[in-house]
């Protein structure tokens, strides 16, 4: 009987270490709390955060061990937010250490270079969209991809809305500058500053889970009558 406590004891410390293990190199789970990604991520979805893409860190530190790749130009980042890192953001890489951002009149502008502009090719994002999601409504949101790469990414602007400028200005050595998709409802670099390489936490890679509301107690919990099953492993774009 004594031993077959400890052996279960064993196991169960074990099964914590392989959990906090693969949390701390491979994947971790993250919950969309507001809507400053939307289209791309809505309101409570349930994502993955692959944590090894850009290297292995100390376990609960910011050094780096060993580093595999940098983050590039739209990727969609978890990070500690620079003015408080018990808080965790999410947003897109728009420019990279050496680029020379600027953002005017909702036009984006990299190393003197408008980023273009064209009709979105993913309508379904903005289906998944509420209306009272966006101050005034949907039809007040002029929805499109921006061209930061070849795939291009949904972003939404609202109309007739006086857009926070910003720049231009050079992105400094180990620092990224990184925006929302909701470019008129997102609290980002062109309000704080650059994020520090060393605050990244991962790459998003997809929304395991996704609901309309969550449990009335536990907020943290999907309400399964909510779930949005169209968006069960949507992968992030």
């Amino acid at each position: 009987m004594k031993g077959s406590i400890f052996e279960g004891f064993g196991s169960m410390v074990v099964a914590v270490l392989v959990a906090l293990s693969i949390r701390w190199l491979l994947i971790e789970a993250y919950v969309i709390p507001s809507g400053s990604m939307l289209p791309t991520l809505l309101i409570h979805d349930h994502i993955f955060v692959n944590k090894i893409v850009y290297g292995v860190r100390v376990p609960f530190g910011k050094t780096w061990v060993v580093k595999f790749s940098s983050p590039e130009r739209n990727d969609v980042i978890v990070f500690k937010y620079p003015r408080d890192e018990s808080t965790f953001f999410i947003k897109r890489v728009i420019g990279l250490p050496g680029d020379k951002v600027q953002y005017e009149n909702g036009n984006l502008y990299i190393n003197g270079e408008q980023i273009e502009k064209v009709p979105a090719t993913r309508p379904e994002d903005f289906e998944w969209v509420r209306d009272f999601e966006l101050p005034g409504g949907k039809d007040d949101y002029v929805f499109f991809d921006e061209k930061l790469t070849e795939e291009g990414h949904s972003t939404l602007l609202r109309r007739g809305q006086i857009h926070s400028g910003f720049g231009p200005e050079e992105i400094p050595k180990d620092y990224l500058f990184v925006m929302g998709d909701n470019r008129d409802n997102s609290n980002d670099s062109r309000m704080w500053g650059y994020v520090p390489m060393n605050n990244i936490l991962g790459k998003a890679m997809f929304v395991w889970l996704s609901c309309d509301e969550t449990l009335p107690v536990l907020t943290f919990l999907c309400d399964p009558r909510e779930v949005r099953w169209g968006r069960l492993f949507h992968w992030i774009e």
